[in-house]
């Protein structure tokens, strides 16, 4: 065995003897349901089970769910109606209490462990498969970025920690291409209008990002929480768009 077999393996065992010695301290428990687990999980098999996925039919750029019968791929009447900068959105969940428990958790609560939890949904979206150019050319994965007041309130971007679980599932890159240049306000309580006035000028290109378009501006895949109008990732795609690169596609955690 090389020198860095012998040393990942290390690592491994090593990581393993401290997951289990937290979790003599601190027994784990699912974050939705509070059974007790095993294997440094943090939702249990039944609710993981439960949890409703985005299945067909849904509108082909904003992902939006629609019941009964439809045949091949179709666009809703609001996005026959818009332009948008990316090509399309895929969450990989419907909108449901418990997924938008599970995100509230990590982004309010600051339970970063429910990253690997939501990450690993995330990466579910790649089973689509429009997502295969995008694995096979290896197209990096770009976190929506939050300005640095949220940041230093929050300590961690939860787009961030998504997409590096996202990156483990996939063999994708992270690329940190944007960055927030002004503090929004909280587009909760926004419309779709306020929103997209909300975001204008909010976001530029980094160094990183700029590097990759030297490399390669064939794509890239923003990662988000939740889509719910779009217009967040809208204006990173914008971004992304007129700095040069091709192609932008978006994966979320959930639809909203």
């Amino acid at each position: 065995m090389s020198e860095a077999g012998a040393c990942g393996q290390v690592k491994s065992w090593l990581a393993a003897m401290a997951s289990r010695a937290l979790d003599c301290i601190y027994t784990p428990q699912c974050a939705l349901c509070g059974e007790v687990l095993k294997n440094a999980r943090a939702l249990c098999e039944a609710c993981d089970r439960e949890l409703p996925r985005l299945r067909p039919p849904f509108c082909e750029r904003c992902a939006e769910p629609f019941d009964g019968c439809i045949e091949g791929a179709f666009q809703c009447q609001n996005c026959r109606e818009l332009e948008f900068a990316f090509e399309f959105a895929r969450p990989a969940m419907l909108w449901d209490e418990r997924t938008r428990d599970l995100v509230h958790q990590l982004k309010y609560a600051r339970a970063i462990h429910l990253a690997v939890e939501l990450g690993r949904l995330a990466a579910e979206a790649f089973a689509d498969a429009r997502m295969r150019p995008a694995l096979d050319a290896g197209w990096p994965l770009v976190p929506v970025p939050l300005h640095r007041s949220r940041f230093q309130h929050r300590n961690f971007n939860q787009a961030a920690e998504i997409a590096r679980v996202v990156a483990k599932q996939t063999g994708l890159p992270v690329l940190a291409a944007l960055k927030r240049t002004r503090c929004t306000d909280t587009q909760a309580l926004l419309g779709r209008k306020q929103r997209l006035e909300n975001l204008k000028g909010a976001f530029a290109l980094t160094a990183a990002g700029r590097r990759q378009l030297a490399t390669s501006a064939e794509g890239v895949i923003l990662i988000d929480d939740v889509l719910t109008t779009g217009s967040t990732v809208d204006a990173c795609a914008t971004t992304l768009r007129r700095a040069g690169f091709k192609r932008v596609w978006v994966v979320t955690v959930m639809r909203g």
